[in-house]
């Protein structure tokens, strides 16, 4: 069975902290799940770290809804939690709830993610009480960017501290059964988990939310000219798989792959008749 948005309150109840990850393919998700994370977003950084867009803005409904898809079938126990992309929710709550439902009937997801405090507090409560799960997201949210400026930490002043709190209070109230806090300072990650209901889930926020959320690329070290400052590479695949890359290249030209090992061989008899039947030099 999978994990459900119930089990993760009670991750928040009993002070369970817990691992998420993003995944985009059927393979990473295979990997993600086997190591027992309960919740697996699939992210619109999707639109970065595998289109090669050089934000979050062009990924479209469709993309979200093909790479949901994928990790779906890639997975088995994981809440699978779906980014709605940038103007998919903002006209209004009817149009939010076209995309969420597409989402969860045409991707199978169970849950979505959107981005916004007070403003998107009706939009929230309407897809909630359609009975779709909702995944908050505050501070740095980079469907914003350009109004942010940048890709740059969010509640630093008082002001921008005190807008967040509420934020965060309002978009429990209409019913977020978690809140993703990105790029916010740690003491403030620490007031505002300590006083919601429902867990906190930190990318770049300290140490003290109820849960972690990290970009797998980042983790895996998949990209070796940038790595954020909120993330730590547990890997370096992208020199391992140059290094494999390279091996291969010079295999090839080598003549050194393929061998017999990585062939098919026919049968002798076969192979007999059919030099009897096509003789070199015919």
């Amino acid at each position: 069975m999978r994990v459900t948005v119930a089990d993760i309150r009670r991750m928040k109840e009993k002070g369970e902290r817990f691992a998420a990850l993003t995944a985009y393919d059927v393979v990473t998700a295979r990997l993600v799940d086997a190591a027992g994370i309960p919740v697996i977003l699939v992210g619109d950084s999707l639109g970065m770290v595998v289109l090669g867009y050089d934000s979050t803005i062009p990924v479209t409904l469709d993309a979200m809804i093909h790479h949901t898809q994928a990790v779906v079938r890639g997975s088995q126990r994981a809440l699978i939690v779906a980014d709605l992309p940038f103007m998919t929710y903002h006209k209004s709550a009817e149009q939010a709830l076209d995309s969420a439902g597409r989402c969860i009937q045409e991707a199978g997801a169970q849950a979505v993610k959107l981005e916004g405090g007070q403003p998107v507090v009706e939009t929230i409560a309407r897809l909630t009480s359609a009975g779709i799960p909702v995944m908050g997201h505050l501070g740095l949210t980079p469907q914003s960017i350009h109004q942010l400026g940048g890709y740059k930490a969010q509640g630093k002043t008082e002001a921008q501290a005190r807008a967040l709190i509420a934020d965060a209070n309002a978009v429990a109230e209409a019913g977020a059964f978690s809140i993703v806090l990105e790029c916010v300072p740690s003491e403030l990650s620490r007031l505002i988990t300590e006083r919601l209901p429902i867990p906190t889930i930190g990318i770049g926020a300290g140490p003290h939310c109820d849960a972690e959320i990290q970009v797998v690329s980042d983790i895996l070290g998949w990209f070796s000219d940038f790595v954020p400052k909120h993330a730590r590479q547990y890997a370096k695949l992208s020199e391992a798989a140059a290094e494999a890359i390279r091996a291969y290249t010079d295999d090839v030209r080598a003549g050194r792959f393929p061998t017999d090992k990585e062939s098919v061989s026919l049968p002798a008899d076969v192979l007999r008749e059919i030099e009897r039947a096509f003789p070199a030099g015919a």
